[in-house]
């Protein structure tokens, strides 16, 4: 497990706080005892929720061609047929998995391939589980064409408490599947559209975890 870079400043900030607090607590303030101690609890506990959402874990991708893996840690929060307009313009399956603000933010490729497109959309930051916020919330949308010529569009998209997706990925990237291309701080959503006719392994309300969980497979 290590500390993901997106965190650096914000770790160094909160830090900051933190130890400034203290010190002007303990003093400058002629509190009680337990006053003094309860401000230190709290702000360190405060300073380890925000050091947790930065954790980035280690692990070993098994990669598989006829395997989409899920992109993030979460939970699928929707599997359904549905019009996909800005690329495609035609139908897919959506399988959308829900990040709280509890869960590992590293964004992971479902695919490996060639990055055929990818856009960013400025947009508004409803609750990411809100049916518009896949076509209206700040997102960018990137396509992976895989060797066998098949295209997968996943979308990260921000949430209400969501005010920066990072994304490291360019169309004409080569990427392995299950590698790291983003992150979205504070909560947020991704969505991934496959063709018509894949097989949907996942379940609704399964809990995934990013670059492990087989969420579909080719037949």
């Amino acid at each position: 497990m290590t500390i993901h870079r997106e965190g650096y400043k914000i770790l160094l900030v909160a830090l900051f706080l933190v130890l400034a607090i203290n010190h002007a607590v303990f003093r400058w303030l002629s509190w009680p005892d337990w006053a003094d101690y309860t401000v230190l609890g709290v702000t360190v506990f405060f300073f380890l929720v925000i050091l947790q959402f930065f954790r980035n874990p280690i692990f070993t991708v098994s990669k598989n061609p006829k395997q989409i893996l899920a992109p993030v840690d979460g939970k699928v929060v929707v599997i359904e047929n549905t019009h996909e307009g800005e690329y495609f313009k035609d139908e897919r399956i959506q399988v959308s998995i829900f990040m709280s603000p509890v869960n590992v933010h590293v964004n992971r490729t479902p695919v490996g391939g060639v990055v055929s497109y990818f856009k960013y959309h400025a947009g508004k930051y409803l609750v990411a589980w809100h049916p518009k916020s896949s076509t209206e919330n700040e997102r960018t949308t990137t396509v992976v064409k895989m060797e066998n010529g098949v295209e997968v569009l996943f979308r990260q998209i921000a949430g209400a408490l969501a005010k920066r997706i990072c994304w490291y990925i360019k169309e004409g990237d080569a990427i392995e599947q299950g590698a790291e291309f983003g992150f979205i701080k504070f909560g947020s959503r991704v969505d991934i559209f496959l063709p018509v006719g894949t097989k949907i392994v996942a379940e609704l309300n399964q809990v995934t975890k990013g670059g492990r969980t087989v969420i579909a497979e080719w037949s």
